[in-house]
């Protein structure tokens, strides 16, 4: 577990902090109260620290001493202070600190602690800087850097695209307007025939006339941000729009997946399937489909509770994804599964399902009583049929004779016939 070092000298605090810490993020706190205890930490290993949350004001260091000692080891750092200071603040973000929070009671404890989790977040997000003047490109990409971003710079808006075109998960892009060639509006234009508002998130810049945020925002960028800004601003435009698309996500996974595998649900399934279906007739394509039923679900769940049922669909699907990651797989209801596999005739078919119905036989489910083994049985149909629905159908009437014949078996259609 990462360890977040938390410097701070008020007992109070350090209780709300702790509690804070170990409720909302998954980090192991290790605590200061003095710059004599974070230099013996330093010493010992600065490396250990993911970030610190650190206290401006200590009793053997008044003027935020613990903080630049902390930062020479380039430790993301987050202050708390109990008086706000235009300069100091200006100074501290100048600096390279995360941010500088005012103790204003427990909402500002939660939202330094909230910080922690944004930070390791953004380690996995990439953001490109699309400016053709050099200084404005660095200076954004130093207060995206504080905050662990990941950052691609590009000087035009030609480079932007091809850039972008060997970047495809980028998540957000800060656009400058006055650039050579290609400005800024007319790259957002373009880049949005290929990306939409979801899949790349486009925050516009410029010094210009009032107007550019509506142009900007009417081009298809997400948000708009004047210069000169303060680092503040840019970081919470960035933020804010991460986090609504996050939002945005989650509500889209509610939507379309099921609640207790993470797997997909029927409705989507059937979303996704039919334009592939569609596809594969139009162009002669291979087409399979495979329903998945584990035996004897409802002895399961009378024998050891439904908890223990729940934990055998949630290892079955977790094989599923890992069996089937390039293939359309989710849960149709109950314990049934279904998997679409485009591109794979019957052999190919048959035998990775094979496979899978031996792995599935390996689980090891813990219970009360001991470890609990299951099976499953498949039915498979490559059958063309005359709708999605017919192939589906008829792989589940080859499911049913895979029980009949005596479960844990896949069936085919060359088999069942």
């Amino acid at each position: 577990m990462k360890q977040v070092l938390i410097v701070e000298d008020s007992p109070t605090v350090l209780k709300v902090m702790d509690y804070l810490m170990r409720q909302q993020v998954d980090f192991e706190p290790v605590y200061a109260a003095t710059l004599a205890e974070v230099d013996i930490m330093m010493e010992e290993g600065a490396s250990q620290f993911f970030a610190a949350i650190v206290d401006l004001n200590l009793p053997d260091a008044p003027n935020g001493e613990a903080v630049e000692r902390i930062r020479q080891h380039q430790i993301p750092t987050i202050v708390l202070t109990g008086s706000f200071n235009e300069a100091q603040r200006e100074q501290m973000l100048a600096s390279g600190v995360v941010d500088y929070v005012e103790k204003e009671g427990r909402l500002s404890y939660e939202y330094a602690v909230s910080l922690l989790s944004k930070l390791a977040r953004n380690q996995r997000l990439t953001l490109m800087v699309v400016d053709d003047s050099s200084s404005a490109r660095l200076f954004v990409k130093e207060i995206l850097l504080t905050h662990l971003y990941e950052v691609i710079l590009a000087e035009s808006g030609e480079q932007a695209l091809e850039l972008l075109g060997q970047n495809p998960d980028l998540t957000l892009m800060i656009v400058d307007y006055n650039m050579p060639g290609m400005n800024g509006c007319q790259l957002v234009k373009e880049i949005r025939q290929q990306k939409s508002y979801d899949d790349l998130l486009i925050i516009g810049l410029s010094a210009g006339e009032r107007s550019l945020s509506a142009r900007f925002i009417k081009a298809g960028a997400n948000d708009f941000l004047k210069k000169p800004f303060y680092h503040e601003e840019l970081h919470c435009r960035v933020m804010h729009n991460i986090e609504q698309r996050e939002l945005l996500v989650a509500v889209r996974n509610m939507a379309n997946r099921d609640y207790l595998t993470g797997l997909d649900n029927r409705r989507y399934f059937f979303e996704q399937a039919q334009p592939i279906y569609d596809t594969a007739c139009k162009k002669g394509g291979v087409f399979a489909i495979a329903m998945i039923d584990i035996d004897h679900f409802k002895q399961v769940n009378d024998t050891y509770g439904h908890a223990i049922g729940d934990d055998v669909l949630k290892s079955v699907a977790g094989e599923l994804k890992r069996s089937f990651t390039r293939f359309v797989a989710a849960r149709m209801g109950g314990e049934e599964f279904c998997v679409l596999l485009s591109g794979l005739g019957e052999e190919q078919a048959y035998r990775l399902l094979e496979r899978f119905r031996e792995l599935v036989s390996q689980l090891q489910v813990p219970t009360e009583q001991g470890e609990l083994s299951v099976t499953i049985s498949v039915g498979l149909s490559v059958s063309p049929g005359n709708s999605l629905d017919a192939v589906i159908q008829q792989a589940d009437q080859n499911l049913y004779r895979a029980k009949e014949a005596g479960r844990n078996l896949v069936v085919s259609d060359e088999a069942g016939s």
